[in-house]
């Protein structure tokens, strides 16, 4: 898997990730988050449209992220429109767990609020 990782502004973080959401990947995302929020970032979007395969471990990482990212009070929106990613949160009915959604430019609009 690759991350690509860009900022907006000084508090929000996108996070692009290609590949396959697996046990080695999924350690490395939680990884680069926890270096993330030790730099005081604020919101997070993390781009899981061009993930071509997602297994228990990254969903396992997924909710890591997201519940660690909630107790700091910081907002992360997932971008999902599609593919192995959305049908895995439908499958362990997960999909309300997270804020999703379809394109760069909602998740934007959502993490601003």
């Amino acid at each position: 898997m690759e991350i690509k990782l860009s900022r907006n502004n000084d508090d929000m973080y996108l996070l692009e990730l290609s590949g396959s959401l697996d046990l080695y990947s999924a350690n490395q995302l939680k990884d680069l988050v926890m270096k993330i929020i030790s730099k005081k970032a604020e919101r997070f979007i993390i781009d899981l449209s061009k993930v071509d395969n997602v297994n228990s471990s990254g969903i396992g990482a997924l909710i890591f992220v997201s519940s660690t990212l909630k107790k700091l009070q910081c907002p992360l929106v997932i971008i999902v429109s599609e593919g192995p990613v959305l049908t895995a949160l439908e499958v362990t009915r997960l999909k309300n767990y997270f804020s999703i959604a379809p394109s760069l430019k909602e998740a934007l609009s959502m993490a601003a609020k």
